[in-house]
């Protein structure tokens, strides 16, 4: 499996892109208050996709996060 950390707005990642199956990735937010906490993304072509896009899929899950709870609403 390929992983690799990222920091966007202030917030600690763990990438992984899951093995044998391409554009899947599993997004591990390590400085979540709510320990585990993170989410999922696949692309629809099932190809891999750039760090942009990664940073921005990130940005936009934080972006729902309610700041009370550290969930999504």
């Amino acid at each position: 499996m390929t992983s690799w950390r990222l920091t966007v707005d202030g917030e600690d990642w763990l990438v992984k892109q899951r093995p044998g199956t391409p554009g899947c990735y599993d997004f591990d937010w390590l400085s979540s208050p709510n320990p585990g906490y993170g989410f999922g993304s696949q692309t629809s072509v099932r190809s891999p996709i750039g760090e942009e896009e990664i940073r921005q899929a990130i940005a936009d899950f934080l972006a729902g996060i309610n700041p009370e709870t550290g969930y999504l609403d």
